[in-house]
């Protein structure tokens, strides 16, 4: 499985101080319980290549999802076509709202890293507030690419309540401002937006990192890969993650574990003494899966039809949203919300995507705020008619 560090990977910088005593899991798991550990900093994507079998987040390029007719995949994620179009974007997000899913046991080991007072910060590329799910502290958390925890208004930024948000995407409604009718959107980076501010805020705190964890990422997004060259030389870094990827490994103090998330992060646990802990929050976790359907369905559960409403298994959703979004994000390494690669420096920005004002906002598309969208819209769906008045495409 790869449990354990690959030699050929590290060591290349050998004039680094040596500061693990190996770079195996019980050399780091003795560092971890060490004086010299104290603040630890995580990045992660934990649903990229194959991760999110764990969690069962739907695939937006799949053929299931190929009824939204994008005009290419991608396009769900840009700014322009959903003021034009926003009935592809509120149908993923009805698949993919919190609450749908259960956090894996590495969200839960996050936890345990705050329980033990080791956790300084989460940088996550992850966008379905899990991490929360997992009773990680907000403060402790530092989203890269914006979550569903807040909303906005996309042309007058005011927010939009939760609850209220909420109940439109699981009702598949569009949601309008109350103060100028414009749509709203959940605070995620899109094509044509800036990165968060806080995330912006956060990036030099990376120099306070005594160990790096780096979970699941491909490394390939800037600004979020540069953090990991940002620590200290002489700060370990870990890499868990089936590929060896963004030059982990080089550093004297580097550790490379390849594999699954969840099993290496197990055997860590198990190696620290944790196992148990990390089970028993693990165990936690699962009643917090509570969707609408589930909801609905102890209600009516002697009107339903047999089959209607079944749970996706895994098998069928095979991949994640939110590593959609990275991929996404990759694809354009000029856009102004992504920056420039700066491994040692804050990366400039255009300013934040809540002060971002719209340059033209006379596209709107005529949806009235509480249309519900047909089952059949998203069959139709493109980039070139709006939406009629009626909010059926």
């Amino acid at each position: 499985m790869g449990m354990g560090n690959n030699a050929k990977y590290n060591q290349t910088e050998s004039t680094e101080p040596r500061v693990l005593e190996g770079t195996d899991i019980p050399s780091l798991a003795k560092y971890i319980t060490s004086k010299g550990c104290k603040n630890i900093i995580l990045m992660w994507l934990w649903c990229l290549t194959g991760l999110s079998t764990s969690a069962g987040i739907p695939d937006f390029r799949s053929p299931k999802t190929a009824r939204l007719n994008l005009p290419h995949p991608e396009a769900v994620f840009e700014i322009n076509f959903f003021r034009r179009n926003p009935v592809p974007f509120y149908t993923l997000a009805h698949e993919l709202y919190p609450g749908k899913f259960r956090p894996t046991i590495a969200h839960s080991f996050i936890r345990l890293l705050e329980n033990h007072s080791l956790l300084h910060t989460c940088f996550t590329q992850n966008i379905d507030t899990l991490e929360r799910r997992a009773g990680v502290s907000d403060a402790k958390i530092i989203e890269a690419h914006g979550s569903f925890a807040t909303q906005r208004c996309i042309d007058c930024l005011t927010p939009f309540d939760d609850e209220q948000m909420k109940e439109h995407i699981l009702q598949k409604k569009i949601a309008r401002c109350g103060s100028c009718l414009g749509l709203v959107k959940p605070d995620i980076v899109f094509f044509g937006e800036s990165l968060p501010p806080r995330f912006i805020k956060a990036i030099p705190s990376m120099s306070d990192a005594d160990l790096l964890i780096i979970m699941g990422t491909s490394l390939t997004v800037h600004p979020f890969a540069s953090l990991a060259e940002m620590p200290d030389s002489s700060c370990p870094r870990v890499l868990i993650n089936l590929d060896k990827v963004g030059g982990i490994g080089r550093r004297r103090n580097d550790v490379v574990l390849l594999g699954k998330c969840d099993d290496i992060v197990r055997e860590l646990c198990k190696e620290l003494g944790w196992e148990e802990e990390l089970l028993q929050l693990w165990a936690e976790t699962e009643d917090s899966v509570v969707t609408e359907e589930t909801k609905t369905s102890k209600r009516k559960s002697s009107e339903r039809v047999p089959g209607e409403h079944q749970q996706k298994t895994a098998e069928e959703e095979v991949e994640s949203l939110t590593s959609a979004i990275e991929q996404s994000l990759a694809l354009n390494d000029d856009a102004p919300a992504i920056g420039e690669k700066a491994p040692k420096s804050v990366p400039q920005t255009s300013g934040p995507a809540a002060t971002s004002a719209p340059q033209d906002v006379s596209t709107k598309p005529k949806i009235e705020e509480s249309t519900t969208i047909p089952s059949s819209a998203t069959e139709k769906a493109s980039s070139d008619p709006p939406p009629s008045v009626d909010g059926k495409l």
